[in-house]
């Protein structure tokens, strides 16, 4: 293996294992700032005891979720370097951002909220708890500009061979960064309205707790219902703006080879990206593809054959992730319609629980295939159209280098993840505690 693979690996592998946690920071700081506020409101002492028991669990994803976090940054510097050089002053200029100002106050939010349970009144301490989510998600807000850029370059212009900042608002305001938002974020509250009902399934099915976890259910089913609506009809439309801005990604995802006006999609399809066809097609649907892309069933959608094979995408990898995201996301709609519909006596339908129960992995694998296939997609682009992934790695570091500290990095995600996922499976199980304070 190569310099350039291994680091793609590293940088793929610890991407994936940091992602297992920030969507779930982003969702729980929603749920967790409903249920404080209801305290607040109804003065009920349950609703504290789901905030805290919540909180602590959002506590220990958001620790590793951070630690996790760190080597990313570290990466551009040392695996990384041409690309760092050529388009650092965007970059470079986004993530400082992010880590300066939305990172910090997220940080500074979330000790104030666990340290001020004494020292401010219940409704600052909610005002807090809501700021912990707005920083959360302030944060996530400057990290899909910045991954923007990459998927869609705006804002720069080519100046002693780099890309330089020329228009700021121009990368702030890009389309594909705020669908590309939009989408990540009605994911991750689903995956924690899920990651709720799940846990609180448990609970019920032991009668532990069942006046708590019987209000989660309450919030959680609603919320978790309307976002995995949210997540097919936005979705809908960050695949156009694909179509419009990442055409050889669109092709790959639909494993479509050749370019047709009413383009046709095939509800059963396999690719042989060695042949350049499909081998399994079939259950065609007219125009289906053309609608879905353009909103036209007359739009003309290119195949990937049009496309040099040099500036195609891995079409298996990036066709089967798609799918997997879709189909999930499919389930989920039903599955948290069942929630809803059946949430006043849930405590009564021990199947529905047991799904809800089982399902608690599901929506990470969603929105993991959905990274894969946001940046898998966009290869073999790091910067879409700008700069290739083979051009940006730092020529210096030599192949054993990065197969060490992978291998580092791997073993101690690992401890980290065994020690994270033992605490919440601990702590998740054990239940709220009685509340110490009013």
């Amino acid at each position: 293996m190569d310099a350039l693979f291994l680091s793609r690996l590293q940088f793929a592998a610890a991407t994936m294992f940091h992602f297992l946690f920030v969507p779930l920071t982003l969702g729980l700081s929603l749920l967790i700032a409903i249920f404080e506020t209801r305290y607040v409101r109804t003065g009920d002492e349950a609703w504290l005891r789901a905030t805290k028991f919540w909180g602590k669990l959002f506590l220990i994803n958001f620790v590793i979720g951070v630690v996790t976090g760190i080597t990313l940054e570290f990466q551009f510097g040392t695996n990384w370097s041409r690309y760092s050089t050529y388009v650092g002053d965007i970059f470079g200029s986004l993530l400082a951002i992010e880590a300066t100002a939305a990172f910090f106050l997220e940080s500074t939010f979330i000790g104030v909220w666990v340290f001020g349970w004494k020292k401010l009144s219940p409704k600052a301490h909610a005002v807090v708890a809501w700021l912990v989510f707005f920083g959360s998600n302030l944060s996530a807000v400057w990290i899909l500009i910045a991954n923007g850029f990459m998927q869609n370059p705006l804002g720069y212009v080519l100046r002693n061979g780099r890309a330089e900042l020329s228009d700021f608002a121009a990368v702030v305001f890009n389309p594909f960064a705020w669908q590309e938002f939009l989408h990540t974020v009605s994911g991750s509250y689903l995956l924690a309205c899920m990651f709720v009902l799940g846990i609180s399934s448990w609970h019920l099915l032991r009668k532990s707790n069942t006046a708590i976890f019987k209000k989660c259910v309450a919030v959680a089913a609603p919320l978790g219902l309307a976002m995995a609506l949210v997540v097919a009809v936005q979705g809908h439309f960050h695949g156009n703006e694909v179509a419009r801005t990442q055409p050889t990604k669109l092709a790959a995802m639909e494993s479509h080879w050749h370019t047709e006006q009413g383009a046709p999609m095939y509800l059963i399809q396999y690719p042989d990206e060695a042949n350049e066809t499909n081998v399994i097609q079939a259950l065609k649907i007219p125009d289906l593809l053309s609608i879905l892309a353009y909103n036209d069933p007359n739009a003309t959608v290119k195949g990937l054959l049009d496309f040099p094979k040099e500036d195609r995408p891995p079409v298996l990898i990036t066709f089967l992730s798609f799918r997997i995201m879709v189909g999930l996301g499919t389930l989920f709609i039903l599955l948290m319609g069942a929630a809803f519909l059946w949430r006043k006596d849930i405590e009564n339908r021990p199947w529905l629980l047991k799904a809800l129960l089982l399902s608690i992995p599901l929506p990470f694998v969603a929105l993991e295939a959905g990274w894969v296939l946001a940046e898998v997609g966009r290869q073999p682009w790091i910067v879409y159209g700008l700069m290739r992934t083979s051009d940006a790695f730092s020529p210096v570091v030599a192949p054993g280098q990065i197969w060490f500290s992978l291998i580092a990095m791997c073993v101690l995600y690992t401890v980290l993840g065994l020690a994270g996922y033992f605490l919440m499976f601990k702590y998740a199980a054990k239940g709220p505690e009685a509340p110490t304070h009013a």
